[in-house]
């Protein structure tokens, strides 16, 4: 008990942590002012299109907005590291805003149908880089990997609420007022999230910001490249475009559990779906006493397991009761997921390409959860009701119970990277970097063994690491004479890389040692990508010079 009352108490703490920093207070309003205004926004779409075409308008103009989402996504994922993340998010909101009062503007014009419709699918691709944008700006606002997993579970839950409240309000402004008025309220809604923004002052910025570099396609590739060139990036993007595909899956099959399996009406489907985002804001509540317990990875694949098994088991007994319960949990293994993964994926990403991954995620999801839906219809005609459900049930568990030593190893690597992290932190100019951002250069970071009288580095030749001294010493000499010795804790190598000269000296070990090394390009995009860290280390830079 003592155990789970410290977590608890450790879960309080990172939950006020995230109240008392303005920054995250500000991003998470935001996000709630936008997710339910969106929600509320597209039952209003919803209405309009059944009450001006039927049901195969409302597929229709659904349809469109999911793959023009989902195809443009890559593409304004780009924006959040190419631009400043808070103004990426702030001209979503505004454009959006626009779109959503100019389709109110055409309704009370009494314009074509089709105009309305193409402002939706509008404000959905306008909409595709706020979430890339938000991912990638929390680490910045965030100052411990604990408040960053308490942050994600605060924006999860207010995901879990909007789902709910969304269309809750939708429904209340379409009964009470018009189309309309419910398209100009939900654009209010959204400028408010944008004028929260605007009030936002991150701490770091992207490396590359406003800066253009490279070809489009090339910035585009890195994303991709940053996902299929890292194992276990691409291991935790898989698990999410399975999970996603098996909500497709769902979304059609609550329908069909409803009036054929359960042999209720349209209120046993609202029920069905309600019990799964209750089951998603106590998911929000069991994440939040799980994420600082450092199994990130371990939690992810547990919430994977939990959307896939109720459904197997949904299979088994024709019981509503029971099918509240199953979906209930449903929902709390969709939020366990979401939290954990996407902590997972923002530490272990490199910061510089973050939007970008965040991204193809964003358009993997939405197309996985499109497939998921065309495909659910075949399989019922195929499987029947109680096949469907022992497919999409047990899909996930397929895919998961092999890759849990993977992801133990996740878990394990960051276990092991925390005395790197202390290491790291003790260097003048690094200390200074969020512990997000330390966290991850400690788990990129090499453990390099050198023998008594081997040089690390010579003098003239092109420097490509930065080293930290974790055991032993070594000798400094500069044009042949001795100018000092490092030990534990001291740190070389950042003159070359700081400045792009070849090394100012030549480094040899006097005994054996061991040294912690870190790679050009990572070292430089979190040095440069935060304006203290790199004013502390040009002045460390300057001071060294100005000895030698």
């Amino acid at each position: 008990m003592s155990a789970l009352s410290n977590r608890l108490a450790a879960a309080r703490r990172d939950f006020g942590s995230v109240l008392r920093n303005p920054n995250i207070l500000r991003l998470e309003l935001a996000w709630a002012f936008s997710i339910v205004s969106t929600w509320a926004y597209s039952i209003a779409v919803v209405v309009f299109s059944f009450e001006e075409g039927g049901a195969t308008a409302v597929g229709v103009v659904s349809l469109l907005r999911w793959l023009a989402a989902g195809l443009v996504s890559p593409f304004a994922a780009l924006l959040a590291d190419r631009y400043e993340r808070r103004a990426v998010m702030v001209a979503s909101d505004l454009l959006r805003a626009a779109l959503i009062a100019g389709a109110a503007a055409a309704v009370l014009a009494d314009a074509s149908a089709y105009l309305v419709y193409l402002l939706a699918t509008l404000v959905s691709i306008a909409g595709t880089p706020f979430r890339p944008a938000e991912a990638a700006l929390t680490p910045q606002l965030v100052r411990t990997p604990e408040e960053l997993g308490a942050a994600n579970v605060v924006a999860s839950a207010i995901e879990s609420t909007g789902i709910f409240a969304g269309p809750a309000l939708g429904g209340l402004l379409l009964s009470w007022t018009s189309v309309s008025t419910t398209f100009l309220v939900t654009a209010g809604g959204v400028g408010i999230s944008a004028a929260l923004l605007v009030g936002i002052r991150p701490a770091t910025e992207p490396e590359n910001e406003g800066e253009g570099v490279g070809e489009v396609r090339q910035e585009l590739l890195e994303g991709f490249r940053a996902i299929f060139g890292r194992r276990r990036i691409a291991l935790l993007v898989g698990l999410f475009a399975a999970q996603t595909f098996v909500d497709g899956l769902l979304g059609v099959l609550i329908a069909v559990v409803a009036f054929n399996y359960l042999s209720g009406g349209a209120s046993t489907v609202g029920w069905l779906n309600a019990a799964s985002g209750i089951g998603g804001l106590v998911g929000a509540g069991l994440a939040g006493v799980l994420v600082g317990r450092g199994k990130l990875a371990a939690d992810f694949g547990l919430g994977v397991l939990l959307f896939g098994l109720p459904l197997a088991l949904l299979a088994a007994w024709s019981s509503e009761g029971l099918a509240l319960v199953l979906l209930a949990g449903v929902g709390i293994g969709n939020t366990l997921a979401d939290v954990s993964g996407m902590t997972l994926l923002q530490r272990v990403t490199p910061p510089a390409v973050v939007g970008r991954v965040f991204g193809v995620l964003e358009s993997v999801l939405l197309i996985t959860v499109a497939l998921g839906a065309v495909t659910a219809p075949a399989l019922v005609s195929v499987l029947g009701t109680r096949g469907s459900l022992v497919v999409a049930g047990l899909l996930l568990p397929a895919l998961v119970v092999p890759s849990f030593g993977v992801l133990r190893r996740i878990d394990d690597a960051a276990v092991a990277s925390r005395p790197d992290v202390g290491l790291l932190q003790a260097v003048p100019f690094l200390g200074s970097l969020p512990e997000t951002t330390v966290e991850r250069l400690a788990a990129a970071a090499v453990r390099t063994e050198v023998a008594a009288g081997e040089a690390v580095v010579t003098q003239g030749e092109t420097g490509d690491r930065f080293y930290v001294v974790a055991e032993g010493e070594l000798g400094v000499t500069v044009d042949g004479a001795e100018v000092a010795t490092l030990d534990d804790g001291d740190y070389f190598g950042e003159i070359a890389l700081l400045r792009d000269v070849p090394r100012t000296a030549t480094v040899r070990a006097r005994r054996d040692s061991t040294l912690l090394a870190l790679e050009r390009d990572d070292f430089l995009a979190a040095v440069n990508g935060y304006a203290p860290s790199l004013s502390s280390a040009e002045a460390v830079v300057g001071l060294r010079l100005a000895r030698a």
